[in-house]
């Protein structure tokens, strides 16, 4: 891989990582709720999680969709399905027991969070993307290249928006505001099944 492609990969991968989605909505609201501590597994869950289905993409799961399109759509109804029960959980999580307390309930363990990645449509499109982009012949080398740039960006994007929420924390020691950020997240959560629903064009 060219220094020059190198940049360009590194700049998608940055920017598409970066910019709000699930995995960072939900970061920043485990931030707020649970800690920087506590959200640690999750963080992990996203930024190997994610980088591993990018391998497997590149490695012929794209193909599925080819033979199989059905199954597209398919993982869309399950996608949308399981952000909104994200949703609902994060708009009903419990208030913290004092002011510097932990909140009741549990943070997304690094299971659940790798796990998501693949109901996650915002990584779908990445994953596709990237691939499509920097590794379109889809050989081994270029494809953990793609993957392995994804681990570094990864690491940036999940500890800056889990530290933002743990910062929100301070100014939400009220826990009726408290809920009403949960309830803002959780919309904004349920706001990025928009383009999935309602592409553009």
């Amino acid at each position: 891989m060219t220094f020059d492609l190198f940049t360009a990969l590194a700049t998608f991968a940055f920017v598409t990582v970066i910019t709000p989605g699930p995995n960072n909505l939900m970061l920043m609201a485990s931030g707020t709720n649970f800690g920087f501590v506590r959200t640690i597994p999750h963080m992990l869950g996203i930024g190997l999680g994610f980088p591993l289905m990018v391998f497997c993409v590149g490695m012929g799961v794209m193909r599925v969709f080819d033979i199989w399109p059905l199954s597209y759509t398919l993982l869309k109804a399950v996608s949308v399905a399981y952000l909104l029960f994200l949703a609902w959980k994060i708009a009903n999580a419990a208030p913290p027991r004092a002011a510097e307390g932990p909140a009741e309930g549990k943070p997304l363990t690094f299971l659940q969070s790798a796990a998501f990645q693949w109901v996650n449509p915002k990584a779908w499109s990445m994953a596709l993307s990237a691939i499509t982009l920097y590794a379109a012949g889809r050989d081994l080398m270029a494809v953990l290249w793609v993957a392995g740039v994804y681990v570094g960006v990864s690491a940036i994007s999940t500890t800056g928006w889990t530290v933002l929420g743990q910062q929100v924390r301070r100014l939400l020691k009220n826990p009726t505001r408290l809920r009403v950020f949960n309830w803002v997240m959780a919309v904004l959560l349920v706001a990025t099944l928009v383009p999935v629903l309602w592409p553009a064009g």
